[in-house]
């Protein structure tokens, strides 16, 4: 699985997770819709500084964005909550 795909699911999931719809996180992140649509999709890869935006939105860590899962879990595990500054 490519760094995209770990990304791609993991911010599908953590939105989804924190019951966020595509307008929301883009609100909360700073971003357009468009641009979380296109992120979901894998059709674009976030630079570091907006996977930091996501974190932020998500209430998360970059690291988790990033961090593969296994594929031996039952169930996709959820974002850690983080004190976000």
């Amino acid at each position: 699985m490519s760094l995209t795909e770990i990304v791609t699911a993991n911010l599908k999931k953590g939105r989804i997770r924190r019951k966020l719809s595509q307008e929301s996180l883009a609100a909360k992140a700073g971003l357009s819709v468009s641009y979380i649509s296109m992120l979901e999709r894998g059709q674009r890869s976030p630079p570091l500084d907006t996977l930091e935006q996501l974190a932020r939105a998500l209430g998360t860590r970059v690291a988790d964005l990033i961090r593969a899962r296994s594929h031996k879990a039952k169930g996709p595990k959820a974002l850690p909550e983080v004190a976000v500054p």
